[in-house]
């Protein structure tokens, strides 16, 4: 017998040799029919797999991110199958599981694959699953690999296997079909029921623009064929929040091909909101003992030499600005801590001046390449809610809490009510990318274990998602659409005050080296913005929106007596504008719903003889008739309510 213990801690005893399926049934029949991959002491495994010795087991339905991945992986199996028996000749490369479904790369030779293939795609790809061939995995020697490869001339697979060791190449075989693959299958091809291709895109073998270009066909698949059009629906209700679009109605930002790609530009709108994004969470800052900084937008490559940051991202940067003076380089700035190691470096500190708490809504400059690029949410100049707090050992976990609370405030103030803490580790075997020593590390990853214990409901582990030197907690937040995205992070840092030679004096006279927080709630305000657009369809809280009123005269003659209105408004801290177009107060109306604007104000004849104000609402219609102060009043109730909720 072996000992099975399961996520909650119970522990099941089995015959040795029982699977992930066995261990499911013996919970529930129920839980069986819906479980489809497993995890035996956190490595992805078949549920057929033989367990042969005491182990910690977790099982998978399409529900779990990992049930997910097996799932889409195991599919993109049939989708290559399918591709094969459409397209003679074609080679196949890879094909992973991604965050939504997944894709294949061929190398399709003379074939095209066109938008008008997908049905037919869609068609062969069910009619192969239908089969419910098992997913099977086998050890293949590295000879044999090669040499079935060699004959089948795919020169991809080939470059793959010789990468490789014997004792860790397998084959996975369904039906009449063959690849090679790590492992993490569903139990069948019977299981997917719904399949989309949902595009087709030129890939560079390896990702490197020298090599050959593929083809790559995107898919997405679901166990039941009414989860497939809900998806869709959703994907319908996404394109009409895509920030991008919406961007461009509600004038907030553009783009320019002379500026450059991925280089926003504010527009007046859209720099209001930042604004007051940037005073919303300064305000929360100074009330926390926050000191303000500001740093130049480029640093001499020296500073990110001894960061680390040069080393392991100086490749994938923009190139070195050279000066006049021979051997002398400068970077666009990456990040904006190294800087602010500077800064603290500055003048000596006592173990009384800690913690020092620095921020800075700093713009820092990547060159992410053109193809990842995509409006907002990946550019190539962002700009950072970044602060480093700078603290003794024995405040690192008090601060650390601190900084949750502020990263609440945020993300409950402008509506994120759903979200996970994820604490981000170390790979638990590659520690090549980080730097520093081991004791460190051990140190700052329990500091923040340390500190979310009964601080956070929702948190999860996540192994190698860390930053290069140091460990993280990031949130992980679902907007209305039920979409997660990484927003705010906080991490705990014992390396660059190592590799800054930071330090103060302790009470025992003696130097001593602070830890680094960083942290930054938002982010990046321009991923920031675009999920706050998309989240709340740009619609935004009244506090936050560029525009909280629009004042519509029904004609010209009414023009001063609207500005009037604005005027007197504007001293109760409310912002607005008069349209006086000449066009009739019905378009006037449609065009103030479109831009989203939230009250709109109409005013007539009636209106000026009885000095009041008729008062619409966005989506909602006529609220009656109001003197300004109490519409004053019914802004700033709304506006309380924001902040209280």
């Amino acid at each position: 017998m072996i000992k099975i213990t399961l996520p909650d801690g119970a522990v099941k005893e089995l015959p040795k040799g029982s699977t992930a399926m066995d261990v499911a049934l013996s919970i529930s029949e129920g839980l069986a029919r819906n479980v489809i991959s497993a995890k035996v002491n956190d490595k992805t495994v078949e549920v057929t797999t033989p367990i042969t010795t005491d182990a910690n087991v977790t099982l998978h339905t399409f529900n779990d991110a990992d049930g997910k991945k097996a799932f889409w992986h195991s599919s993109a199996h049939i989708l290559a199958q399918a591709l094969e028996k459409l397209y003679p000749g074609i080679k196949l490369t890879i094909g992973p599981a991604i965050e939504n479904g997944f894709y294949y790369d061929v190398d399709s030779g003379e074939h095209t694959i066109r938008e008008e293939d997908f049905k037919k795609i869609e068609d062969k790809f069910l009619e192969l699953a239908r089969e419910k061939a098992d997913f099977k995995l086998r050890e293949v020697s590295k000879a044999d690999a090669l040499a079935k490869y060699k004959e089948e001339g795919n020169e991809y697979k080939v470059e793959l296997i010789e990468n490789l060791n014997d004792g860790e190449i397998t084959f996975c075989d369904h039906s009449d079909f063959t690849d090679l693959c790590r492992g993490g299958h569903i139990p069948n091809t019977g299981i997917v029921k719904a399949i989309k291709v949902m595009n087709v895109a030129g890939a560079y073998w390896r990702a490197d623009q020298e090599k050959a270009q593929l083809v790559r066909v995107y898919g997405i698949s679901f166990p039941k064929q009414k989860m497939l059009t809900e998806y869709l629906e959703l994907l319908e209700q996404a394109k009409q929040r895509d920030h991008r679009k919406l961007g461009k109605e509600l004038e907030l930002f553009t783009f320019s091909e002379k500026v450059g790609q991925g280089l926003p530009l504010w527009l007046p709108k859209g720099a209001m909101l930042r604004e007051r994004l940037e005073a919303f969470l300064k305000k929360a800052q100074v009330q926390a003992g926050y000191l303000p900084v500001v740093t130049p937008h480029i640093g001499h490559k020296d500073l990110y030499v001894t960061s680390g940051h040069y080393e392991k991202y100086g490749a994938d940067s923009f190139q070195p600005i050279l000066t006049p003076h021979e051997g002398e380089e400068f970077l666009l700035k990456p990040m904006n801590c190294p800087h602010h190691c500077e800064i603290f470096k500055s003048s000596p500190k006592s173990y009384k001046d800690l913690p020092v708490r620095y921020a800075e809504f700093g713009t820092v400059y990547r060159y992410e390449q053109s193809g990842e690029l995509h409006g907002l949410t990946r550019v190539r100049g962002f700009t950072q809610d970044d602060a480093h707090l700078f603290c003794r050992p024995d405040q690192v976990e008090d601060e650390f809490r601190k900084v949750i609370d502020i990263v609440f405030h945020v993300l409950n103030s402008l509506g994120f009510e759903d979200y996970t803490a994820q604490i981000s580790l170390r790979d638990k075997e590659d520690r090549s990318k980080y730097i520093g020593s081991e004791e460190n590390w051990e140190k700052a990853e329990q500091a923040i274990i340390n500190a979310v214990e009964g601080k956070i409901e929702n948190t999860v582990i996540e192994y190698g998602e860390a930053a290069f030197y140091g460990p993280k907690l990031d949130f992980m937040v679902k907007d209305a659409l039920g979409r997660s995205w990484q927003l705010g992070t906080i991490q705990v840092d014992y390396n660059l005050p190592e590799r800054f030679e930071l330090e103060y004096k302790g009470s025992d006279n003696e130097m001593h080296r602070p830890v680094m927080i960083h942290r930054a709630p938002f982010g990046s305000l321009e991923r920031f913005v675009a999920v706050l657009i998309e989240h709340c369809a740009g619609n935004f809280p009244l506090w936050l929106t560029p525009d909280q009123v629009a004042i519509l005269p029904i004609s010209e003659k009414y023009n001063e007596n609207a500005q009037n209105i604005l005027n007197s408004l504007n001293n109760y801290d409310i912002r607005g504008f008069v349209d006086d177009r000449n066009e009739k107060v019905g378009r006037k109306i449609r065009d103030a719903e479109v831009k989203k604007v939230p009250y709109m104000l109409i005013i007539g004849e009636k209106e000026v003889e009885t000095n009041s104000l008729s008062v619409r609402k966005h989506g909602e219609g006529d609220l009656g008739t109001f003197t300004d102060k109490e519409f004053a009043d019914i802004i700033n109730k709304e506006i309380e309510n924001n902040f209280n909720n």
